[in-house]
This record gives C-alpha cells, structure tokens and sequence, in this order.
C-alpha cells in the first residue's frame, strides 16, 4: 500500500486523507469548530506578573474548540486564552472528559495563547515554586469550574456539529516577534530585546474548510510571548494573540485557534506597555494578523483523505538539585536508586499523514530546540504547540543557560535537559524507539 504523502504546491500541500465518520452511518474525514466566552463576570487575580486585581475588560477572551475525526481517530484541539496553568489542572478537566466523554487523554489538548493578561485557572501548580509571594492568595474556584465547565460543554458541542470537512497546510512568516534574551557586555542575560538572538518567525497554518470548500476553522501556530501590555495593565485581555485571532476571524468569518510556540525566549517587538494604545496592540493586526491571512491564501488545495495518529512519550531528566516540589505534581517527579529526582516530562505528538508532524508539551521552551527538531523532522510540515497540557517552567539551551537571567530562576531543568528532550522527540519523529 503507497504511503500517503503531501502533494506540494509552491508553499501549501495537498493532504491525502483517508478515513470513516465518528457515526458509523456516514463516511469521511469530519471536523467541527465551537468558540466559547470565558470572560469573567467580576473583577479577577490575573497571571502573568505580580499578584494584580483586574479591573475591568479591554476585549474579551476565549475558549477555541477543534474536533477532528477520521473514523478510527477523534482529536480534540483546545486554544484558550489564558497565561499558563498546572498539569494537575489538566489532568482533572482531561479526567473529566474521559469519564463524561469517553475521550482518551492522548487525544485531548489544551493549549494555551500565554496572555499576561488574563485571569487564572485552578492552583499555580510549580509557579508557587519559584513565585511564592505572587501566590499568597487563593485561587477562584467559581471561575475555574465555569471555566472548566464551558470547555467540556464546548467540546461535546463541537462533536454534535462534526461535518465533512477538508484539510490543507501551509506555511507563512510574520516579523512581529524578537528575542528577548538581551546581554550585557559581562554576558549576562536580561529581559530586553536581542536583533541578534534567536528566533523563529515561521507561522505554521492549518485550515479546515466544510466538504463545499467554505471555510471552517483556521489554525495558526507561531511563537510571540503575550507581554504587549505590562503589569501594570489592569485590563483582562488575550494580548497579542487574541487580538491577531479576532481580527483574522472578522476578515475570513470562522474561528481562528492562536497555538502559540517555542516562545520562552521571544517577546512581541511591541512588549511591556501599560495600555493597549501604548503598546500598539492593534497593530499586530498588520504584522501578524495580515501575514496569517497570506498564508492561508497561499493554500491552494485541500484534500477530505486524512488518517490521524496520536502518540505520547515521558522524557526523564534530572531537575535542579534542592529544587523543592509540588504535591499535586507528584505523578510529574520521581527519585531513582541513586537518590537523583528526575521531571517528567510529557510529550505529545499528532501525525496527519505521512507530512505533518505536531508536538506538544508543558513548557516555555527555547526556539532554539524547536527550531532544531524541525530541522531534523523527516516531516516537511513539522510544528510545535507550547504550553501545552500545563506548564512546567523554562526549558533553555545549554549555551543560554550559562548567561544566566529571569527564565534561569524559573526552570526546573539542569542544563542537560535540552538534549534530553531534543533526542526523544527527534527519535520519536523519525521512528527509531
């Protein structure tokens, strides 16, 4: 049996797709798209800097509900805008889901736009770890069952919409974002901006369209920090990224899911405002939101003969020695023989095809390993969806940890955890165990 491959055609591809419908009465790759409000009623702590109260909404912030479905396979793709959020938080709404929904955890990610600007979700999880005094307070529980609430009735909403649908790729590049890792003449790092530094200004996009070639969904994939406006911002907002996905949702009338990227050290060239007028937040419409729109005009075919493949691996590496834990991450750490604790680290992976490549884990990672995975992908459409199912911290190059800075003090990682994760996902992706 030939291998399903990708057609290329100058930047976009054609998918072959096969598969049979969710209900066993119909036929054809499906996929269906829901957008849920996840704005608070009342004044809420937001995440992202110090402990601050908001007072009021700048725009409104979202739930991005994906489901495909091949027939063997359902996925499930969530894009919130929130900053960041414990595992142990996901590991109850993926609980949940399964009992509810009979959806398996390998099958469900959350992934989040990383906004500093909007309210959090359940326990700190391991930033209570580095961050104690942002964390003095407790956490709202109304507000995380609504919120958790409005994703598993959205989900279930979107598999009740599931219709035949068409999928194609491609690529597209945006110069909004720059690295963020400044350097002083001693060497050492600090949050400021870097035209020299790595970076990665890919956009990666996916669309789906309904069986007639209209569209259904967009997905955008780039890696931008959601720091236009600073701490001193009161305003609940999705940032950057909310504000690039409304504008591509007015111009194309569907919802656009923002999956952000290896981000950790890249900010917005605009970033640490007090205002959304300060900060220029609109004009991410241009430099982001336009060349998204270009990217996906630059797909030129799409195709209904899709096969989804979901897998997952841990990756162990050793944490920081005297580096403390959080009990409700337990199920994340373990001691060796040896007495050495290591982090265990949850990778995901999506393969559409033999073309297509996603993975996914709970980090703010560095560009430069996500960049270097693409490299070496046999997957010529390879992409990475960060803070994914949680955070767990900072993970840096070796060569940037030796510089030392803020993303140092909040990783949980020794410098040997980037070749760790390198080398798994880069075996994992050309199929070597």
């Amino acid at each position: 049996m030939a291998r399903k491959r990708l057609v290329v055609l100058v930047v976009s591809v054609l998918l072959p797709i096969y598969s049979q419908a969710f209900d066993s009465k119909a036929t054809g790759f499906r996929a269906a798209v829901v957008k849920v409000d996840i704005t608070p009623e009342g004044h809420q702590m937001l995440l992202g800097y110090g402990a601050r109260k908001s007072t009021g909404v700048n725009d409104r912030i979202y739930h991005r509900i994906v489901v495909m479905d091949d027939g063997k396979t359902q996925f499930v793709l969530v894009s919130s805008d929130i900053c960041v959020m414990s595992p142990a938080e996901y590991d109850r709404v993926a609980a949940r889901l399964k009992k509810q929904l009979g959806i398996d955890p390998v099958n469900f990610w959350w992934n989040l736009t990383h906004t500093h600007s909007a309210p959090e979700l359940g326990p700190p999880g391991l930033p209570a770890l580095f961050m104690a005094n942002r964390y003095e307070h407790h956490f709202d529980s109304d507000y995380a069952e609504v919120t958790e609430k409005k994703l598993i009735d959205g989900i279930a909403e979107a598999r009740q919409k599931l219709v035949l649908a068409r999928l194609g790729v491609g690529w597209g590049l945006s110069q909004a974002n720059i690295n963020r890792r400044a350097k002083d003449i001693d060497g050492k790092a600090y949050l400021g901006m870097d035209p020299d530094g790595a970076v990665d200004r890919r956009i990666g996009v996916l669309r789906l369209d309904k069986e007639d070639g209209s569209p259904l969904a967009l997905l955008a994939n780039y890696a931008i920090h959601g720091t236009v406006l600073s701490g001193e911002n009161l305003l609940i907002s999705g940032d950057a990224p909310g504000v690039v996905a409304e504008y591509v949702e007015q111009k194309l009338g569907v919802p656009m899911l923002f999956i952000n990227g290896a981000a950790g050290n890249i900010a917005p060239i605009y970033s640490g405002y007090p205002n959304p007028k300060a900060g220029r937040m609109n004009q991410f419409r241009v430099l982001l939101g336009e060349k998204i729109l270009a990217a996906n005009k630059s797909i030129s075919a799409t195709t209904n003969d899709i096969s989804l493949k979901t897998a997952s691996l841990i990756v162990e590496t050793p944490r920081k020695p005297e580096l403390g834990w959080i009990d409700e991450l337990k199920d994340y750490t373990r001691t060796t023989k040896a007495g050495v604790n290591m982090v265990k680290l949850p990778v995901r992976f999506l393969q559409i095809n033999d073309d297509i490549a996603i993975w996914s884990a709970p980090l703010e990672l560095f560009c430069e390993i996500s960049n270097e995975i693409r490299d070496r992908s046999p997957f010529p459409y390879t992409f990475y969806f960060g803070y994914g199912n949680g955070w767990l911290g900072y993970l840096l190059t070796e060569e940037e940890i030796k510089h030392g800075g803020y993303e140092v003090t909040v990783s949980p990682f020794t410098p040997v955890a980037a070749q760790h994760l390198t080398d798994s996902v880069v075996n994992h992706l050309q199929g070597k165990k």
